[in-house]
């Protein structure tokens, strides 16, 4: 799905999306991604975990993680959302497209903002 092209300065913005992977201000990615504000990684293994989301917590100037779970949304566990929150990491679980559009409105209001998303298979 192509999204609105919202493009500021060195900022990553999620252009498009799909069951192959996502755009990312003019860069594709195939498979699942982590985004933050200054840079977006391969995401191989995907793991839905406090180690699999080490870079996250390693950035250092994130405030909100949003986890895009591909075409529907599944309960977070507590081993997860526990750690995050003692890093100061708020963490929002949703479908892929909904968090594609929320890092997007959030990026654009300057928000410490990060997306692990899985492509919508």
């Amino acid at each position: 799905m192509e999204l609105t092209r919202i493009m500021q300065a060195g900022r990553q913005v999620i252009e498009r999306y799909g069951a192959s992977g996502f755009r990312i201000s003019g860069t594709i990615f195939l498979g699942p991604v982590l985004v933050f504000p200054d840079r977006t990684l391969d995401w191989p293994d995907a793991e839905i975990s406090i180690e699999g989301l080490a870079p996250v917590t390693e950035h250092g100037d994130i405030e909100l993680l949003l986890l895009g779970l591909g075409r529907r949304m599944a309960p977070v566990a507590a081993q997860l959302r526990t750690p995050l929150k003692a890093a100061g990491i708020a963490l929002e679980a949703m479908d892929t497209g909904a968090a594609c559009r929320t890092y997007n409105l959030l990026i654009a209001e300057d928000r410490r903002v990060a997306a692990a998303l899985l492509p919508p298979v």
